[in-house]
């Protein structure tokens, strides 16, 4: 089986949401940029992204904060959020069972989707952070897709591009490939995927299959 995250792997969203949740903490007193915001909380839930910042500045943000920030990020997806380039050629190749497990919020998963176009790829099969009770770099995500899809652990390869998102794959006992084809990727993000545990990393979609066929030994 082959999982994938959703935000910067198979839609090149990290740009915009990391630019939303900057404008969204600046708005409530905490003066934040999109490059500190997606230095420190790549692939991070959203509810771990607020504690950990209600944590430094050692006050709660608004009870709505989070729900505002949801809302403002699926409305510039609406109209600015596009499939990762070749997604749908990958997707279109992989026969066997795949499915998507991200840190986002479960409507947010399904909008990011259907507004690129990919959700005929995976139907019902999608996992959310908010289905666990620890988010990435925790296992808990994969182990829970691993299950409910009926599939052993050591048979997964995760698709990733955050070292939090690797680390977690590697503790849940899968073979994690890096991916640093979206356009917030920086020059050093290979070599912290693989510092993760990245087995190996791929910059286009279209590589995806041969990383697969070598990883399997196929």
């Amino acid at each position: 089986m082959i999982i994938f995250d959703c935000n910067g792997v198979l839609v090149d969203s990290e740009p915009i949401a990391a630019a939303v949740a900057a404008q969204q903490f600046t708005h409530v007193g905490v003066p934040l940029t999109p490059e500190s915001v997606m230095h420190h909380f790549l692939g991070r839930r959203p509810a771990d992204m607020v504690a950990a910042v209600e944590a430094h500045i050692q006050r709660k943000l608004p009870a709505a904060f989070g729900a505002n920030l949801a809302a403002a990020t699926l409305k510039r997806f609406q109209t600015e959020l596009r499939a990762m380039p070749h997604a749908a050629h990958a997707l279109t190749w992989l026969r066997e069972p795949k499915c998507v497990a991200s840190s986002s919020g479960i409507d947010r998963i399904r909008a990011s989707l259907d507004i690129t176009g990919l959700a005929r790829f995976f139907e019902a099969n999608l996992f959310s952070g908010g289905d666990v009770p620890r988010g990435k770099p925790a296992p808990d995500l994969f182990q829970l897709a691993a299950r409910r899809m009926r599939v052993r652990a050591a048979e997964c390869i995760v698709v990733e591009d955050s070292p939090a998102g690797i680390a977690a794959a590697a503790a849940a006992g899968m073979m994690p490939i890096g991916f640093v084809g979206g356009s917030h990727a920086a020059p050093n993000l290979g070599s912290e995927l693989q510092a993760a545990g990245a087995r190996t990393v791929i910059a286009d979609m279209r590589q995806l299959r041969g990383a697969i066929v070598d990883l399997r030994g196929w």
